[in-house]
């Protein structure tokens, strides 16, 4: 199709054969391989496509063909289209089926395809991983042949994983490919050591993923920590219906396993009688309801996982073991494993990879930085963020605060940059979303984003109030443009107070159909906002809720409104 040397191959699709052939296919052809999330709007996808001089881009259906068409005319660089998951409902001219596409290449003499192959360096980019900024666009992550395959092989390595020559291991592909941690997984670390892939279906994440996993039988797996979450929740309310005597057993057995696992942590290797019947009784049967039964290795990462979640598995005798690491490091930086692991921390470097903490405090915290094979290349056609991120010694700067235990175990303890993690692993830059609430409606006069490791975004906002000029206290009376405001919606609100005290329900409104609008514009369903709450004070220097550059201290709202955000998660349901 005439790929261009260096020129990006766009793959925006579910996980699928199809979406590995064309990857790998990409890189052997000279071509940068490069995947697009299935959620993004036309833009985002335009942003990436653009970014990368896409000459061919790969869809999976007609509704992901729509959003490129939409954008087809400002894709100069684009020569072709192909369509794998379905029959094309139209013809148009460079748009091929996966079976129209294959036959292309038997004209391709396997010469010339050698020839490329043979004039690629270690050192040369093959991949783009496109990885969201705090603010605005994301950013290219450049990763080279000898990243993925020294990774793959040092991850693999360091878990312990058997080449297929000595036994056959099994892997479920569902977590989107354009991110690391499956593209790792699912490609690199399965094509290192001959793992058997099977694709899960596209709907795994809204259930079907159990069907799919007990008809495999994996013997690795990786969830992000809603995919966990997910799974206990669904194991408790199963759990909630069975009979009086069998949740008494099953309450005795998560007793039994949470001590003897935890002991087992703790160095202890004696198995007691009671844990040997609860497998029996309990922890075999969970096991093979959730088709983990084979799995030796449940990882999480991708986000911070809770350590109720971490307890509830554990009773159940399934160690979810926390790997860490960024796109910037090819996916694993610190890996737990099955006899060296402890609850929250992330596990020990895996072998050939460095860690410093930078500049400690008191208690050892510090900015976790990288370094090793698997630090990147660097950002593409971005020179100055590069420059932020790799510093003159080459240390990757992870943006994460950490220490290390005395035995070496990494443990994050916060996060330097301001990007929300949701649950479902979701990078969420907050800085955009919150000035585009600021600007859909004038009355308000601070929003924060909140929804770190939370199932979905909410916001705390403030109104345009006057503020007592000696002090600086934010006062209680509305500004005369906020009043005015209110005035043209036909409220007759002079007051904060007022307004939250009568949910007045002309202003809520307004509020309401502010962010709707900017949920419209959202990328994806995770960066909407599902709730808000309006607070009584406005953010001040004085309330300590702003620094003295007017920036907004996040962690001081988070914790001085702690009720307020805890109550938008005590539904458990995530709202329509």
């Amino acid at each position: 199709l005439g790929v261009e040397r260096f020129s990006g191959v766009c793959i925006l699709g579910f996980n699928s054969a199809e979406w590995f052939i064309a990857d790998i296919g990409a890189i052997l052809a000279g071509g940068i391989a490069v995947g697009i999330y299935t959620t993004n709007s036309p833009e985002a996808c335009h942003y990436v496509a653009e970014n990368c001089s896409a000459n061919v881009l790969v869809v999976e259906n007609h509704k992901q063909l729509q959003k490129i068409l939409e954008i087809q005319h400002k894709l100069p660089h684009l020569k072709a289209i192909i369509q794998y998951g379905e029959e094309l409902k139209e013809k148009r001219p460079n748009l091929y089926s996966w079976s129209e596409f294959m036959d292309l290449g038997k004209d391709i003499p396997d010469t010339q395809l050698r020839e490329i192959i043979e004039s690629q360096k270690p050192n040369q980019c093959c991949t783009l991983i496109y990885t969201s900024g705090t603010t605005g666009q994301p950013k290219g992550v450049m990763l080279s042949h000898d990243n993925l395959t020294w990774t793959a092989l040092a991850a693999g390595r360091f878990i312990m994983l058997t080449d297929a020559r000595e036994k056959q291991e099994l892997v479920v592909s569902y977590l989107p490919l354009s991110h690391i941690a499956a593209q790792m997984s699912d490609i690199w670390l399965a094509m290192t050591f001959g793992v058997q892939v099977f694709f899960a279906q596209p709907d795994a994440l809204k259930g079907t993923l159990v069907d799919t996993l007990r008809e495999v039988r994996p013997t690795a797996f990786l969830g992000v920590p809603r995919v966990w979450e997910k799974m206990e929740e669904k194991m408790k309310s199963v759990g909630a219906k069975s009979s009086a005597l069998r949740r008494k057993v099953a309450s005795w057995a998560k007793g039994v396993g949470l001590q003897t696992n935890l002991k087992r942590m703790n160095g202890y290797s004696e198995v007691p009688v009671n844990f040997r019947l609860a497998r029996h009784l309990v922890y075999k049967k969970v096991r093979k309801a959730i088709g983990l039964d084979r799995c030796m290795r449940c990882y999480t990462g991708a986000a911070p996982i809770t350590r109720e979640t971490l307890e509830f598995f554990l009773s159940l005798n399934i160690p979810v073991l926390e790997l860490y690491g960024m796109s910037e490091s090819c996916g694993p930086h610190t890996i737990s494993l099955p006899h060296a692991f402890k609850l929250t921390s992330c596990g020990k470097e895996v072998t050939g990879c460095r860690t410093l903490i930078d500049k400690p405090d008191r208690d050892g915290n510090g900015e976790i930085c990288f370094s090793g094979r698997h630090v990147f290349m660097g950002y593409l056609n971005m020179e100055e963020k590069t420059k932020e991120a790799i510093d003159e010694d080459g240390w990757l700067h992870s943006g994460d605060l950490g220490k290390h235990d005395k035995d070496g175990f990494l443990y994050i303890t916060g996060r330097i940059k301001e990007l929300i993690i949701t649950a479902g692993g979701e990078n969420v830059p907050p800085v955009p979303i919150e000035d585009a609430v600021k600007d859909a409606v004038p009355i308000i006069s601070n929003a924060m984003l909140v929804g770190d490791k939370a199932k979905f975004l909410a916001m705390l906002l403030t109104l345009k109030c006057n503020v007592d000029v000696e002090t600086g206290e934010p006062g209680d009376d509305l500004t005369p443009e906020a009043i005015e405001y209110c005035q043209k919606l036909g409220s007759k609100a002079t007051k904060i107070s007022e307004i939250i005290s009568s949910k007045d329900k002309a202003i809520y409104a307004a509020i309401q159909k502010g962010i709707s609008a900017v949920n419209e514009g959202a990328v994806s369903n995770a960066q909407k906002v599902q709730k808000w709450v309006l607070l009584e004070k406005d953010f001040s220097l004085f309330g300590g809720e702003l620094g003295p550059t007017m920036k907004l201290k996040r962690s001081v709202v988070a914790q001085k409104y702690e009720d307020q955000i805890a109550q938008f998660y005590v539904d458990a349901a995530t709202p329509t």
